[in-house]
C-alpha cells in the first residue's frame, strides 16, 4: 500500500485524492529528473514555445488571454516570467564577467568579479522588488483597473524586456567603441518603448497618443527607480566589503 508523503492518505492514482500533490519518484537517476524538470517547465504541448512566440509578435495579446480566462494554451505568466528571468540573469552574469558592461578607466578583473557577483545575486532579488513597484506605476496611470491586472501585464513587460536584454549583450561586446554600444542601446530603448506602447494600447484600450504618453511616463519613472536602487544596492555592496 501507498501513501501520500505529503499528508500519509492512501494513493489511488497519480494525485492524492486527499491533498492534491503528485506522486513524484525523487529516488531516481539525476538525468531522468533533470529531464522531468525540462518537460514540466517547457510543457509536453510546447506551451512555453508558443508564449514566447506570441510574447514577441503580439504585444498584449497574452496579458489579455490570461485576464479573459483563457490560459490552457498558454503558460502561466508567474512561470514563464521564472523561465525567461533565469535565462536572462545567466547572461547578464556572463556579460559582466566577460567585460560587456566595462566603462573606460575601470580595472577589468575587479569590475568582472563585482559585476559577475552583482549580476548573479543581488540583481534577481531586486527585480523581484522592483516589479511590483512597475505594476504600481501602471495602476497610477490607469487606476481605473485592478492591481492584480497590472502585476500580469508587469509580469509579460519584464519577460520581453529581459529576453531583448539578453539577446543584446552578447552583441554590445562585439563594438569596439562606446559610441557604437550606446547606439544598441538607444536602438534597444525606442524598440522596447514601441511595444511598450503598442501594449497598452491592447491591454487598456486607450488611443495612440494617450498610450504612448503613458508609456513614456510609466518607463521614465521606472528608469529612475531602478537606476537609484541598483545604485544603492551597489553602494551598500561596496561598503559592506
Amino acid at each position: 500500500m501507498i501513501h501520500c508523503p505529503n499528508c500519509h492518505a492512501e494513493l489511488a492514482g497519480a494525485f492524492c485524492s486527499n491533498c492534491g500533490q503528485k506522486d513524484v519518484d525523487l529516488e531516481r537517476p539525476l538525468r531522468q529528473l533533470a529531464g522531468e524538470v525540462v518537460k514540466e517547465t517547457f510543457d509536453v504541448d510546447g506551451r512555453a514555445f508558443r508564449s514566447i512566440r506570441a510574447l514577441l509578435t503580439r504585444p498584449g495579446f497574452l496579458t489579455n488571454e490570461y485576464l479573459r480566462g483563457r490560459r490552457r494554451r498558454y503558460t502561466p505568466p508567474l512561470r514563464l516570467y521564472l523561465v525567461i528571468s533565469v535565462l536572462f540573469f545567466v547572461v547578464a552574469a556572463w556579460a559582466a564577467g566577460r567585460g560587456v558592461l566595462l566603462d573606460p578607466g575601470q580595472n577589468p578583473g575587479d569590475f568582472a568579479a563585482n559585476q559577475a557577483q552583482f549580476m548573479a545575486n543581488e540583481l534577481p532579488r531586486l527585480m523581484f522588488l522592483l516589479l511590483p513597484l512597475f505594476a504600481l506605476l501602471l495602476k497610477i496611470v490607469e487606476y481605473r483597473r485592478l492591481y492584480f491586472d497590472h502585476v500580469i501585464f508587469s509580469l509579460h513587460l519584464h519577460s520581453v524586456a529581459y529576453l531583448a536584454i539578453a539577446a543584446i549583450l552578447p552583441m554590445e561586446r562585439m563594438a569596439n567603441e562606446n559610441a557604437g554600444v550606446m547606439i544598441v542601446q538607444i536602438v534597444l530603448l525606442l524598440a522596447f518603448l514601441g511595444y511598450f506602447t503598442i501594449a497598452v494600447r491592447e491591454v487598456y484600450r486607450s488611443g495612440w497618443f494617450k498610450s504612448a504618453m503613458k508609456s513614456l511616463a510609466v518607463l521614465l519613472g521606472y528608469l529612475i527607480i531602478v537606476s537609484a536602487v541598483i545604485e544603492m544596492s551597489s553602494s551598500m555592496q561596496l561598503l559592506s566589503d
